[in-house]
């Protein structure tokens, strides 16, 4: 006597449950008139020049300076690295269309509002023209 209420309420519980989705081989989403949008473009590699001497039989031209930071917003967080801030300057630099950076100078300065410390990397963006 037991089995035929159980039986009863899980037949009611799976009837309540059950939807009936057809498979079909049409798209859930129809194609749209705009055209697939392509992957940002990765920019394009900087080459980093610490000795301006380096450039002295090259012809170039300077499009202006470019900075690149790593900030350590408090004490317990990792410290500053002075290879980031540099990789962040030259990621800014190909914004500029650059192909090279002279780079001035890299630090960590502590004197800085909204981080504990900081690396800072300092240069000028440049657009090196191969001979």
């Amino acid at each position: 006597m037991r089995f035929l209420p159980l039986c009863l309420l899980a037949l009611t519980l799976t009837g309540c449950v059950h939807e009936y989705h057809p498979i079909s081989s049409t798209p859930l989403h129809p194609q749209s008139s705009e055209p697939a949008r392509k992957p940002a473009p990765r920019p394009a590699p900087v080459k980093l020049y610490t000795d301006a001497a380096d450039l002295v039989s090259k012809p170039f031209r300077d499009l202006g300076e470019v900075a690149g930071d790593d900030c350590q917003s408090s004490n317990q967080d990792s410290p500053p690295n002075i290879n980031t801030a540099r990789k962040r300057m030259q990621i800014k630099a190909s914004y500029m269309k650059a192909n090279a950076v002279l780079l001035h100078k890299c630090e960590i300065v502590s004197s800085n509002a909204g981080c504990y410390r900081q690396a800072v990397c300092q240069g000028s963006a440049l657009k090196v023209s191969s001979q």
